[in-house]
């Protein structure tokens, strides 16, 4: 699926969105370059699970955790991880409940020791704001998919022709 997000307000409501289709649980990595908008994604995210304060990066914190009325949820921003096995230290295996949401911006950072996502979220900046390609990798991230395909606050946002889940 392929979402066209021409300005930061657009990018707050596929987060709200794409907060509410993930159901308070599940892996959701975020990738693309510095300024394309993974933690304004986030912050749509979790104020779709609840979350009314503001969203900073845990750049050097690498995990912001978050007690909402959803469920837990856990923001972890790699930009800055030395090497994967820093978070088994921080307790990360340990994050990654099954009852969890848990959001990874710069998974690649992480691999090799980070669990495999449910959906992987590509942000791309292009001439008129910013692109967000969707994969789903689990049953759950392709009913994901299914909702936010259903999901009318997102109809002029799908790229035309993406509707059908990968």
């Amino acid at each position: 699926m392929r979402l066209r997000l021409d300005d930061e307000c657009r990018q707050v409501v596929f987060g709200e969105c794409l907060g509410k289709a993930m159901q308070g649980r599940g892996r959701l990595y975020l990738e693309g370059e510095l300024g394309a908008g993974k933690t304004t994604l986030a912050r749509g995210i979790l104020k779709a699970c609840g979350h009314l304060g503001a969203v900073k990066s845990p750049t050097y914190t690498l995990v912001e955790p978050y007690e909402l009325s959803a469920g837990r949820v856990y923001h972890f921003d790699l930009y800055r991880l030395g090497d994967p096995e820093e978070l088994e230290f921080i307790g990360g295996r340990d994050l990654f409940s099954d009852d969890a949401l848990c959001i990874v911006e710069w998974p690649s950072r992480g691999a090799g020791w980070l669990p495999g996502p449910d959906l992987w979220v590509t942000l791309s900046l292009c001439e008129v704001g910013r692109e967000a390609r969707l994969e789903a990798l689990t049953e759950h991230g392709r009913a994901v998919l299914e909702a936010l395909g259903r999901d009318p606050a997102l109809a002029d946002l799908i790229s035309d022709g993406e509707r059908e889940t990968s």
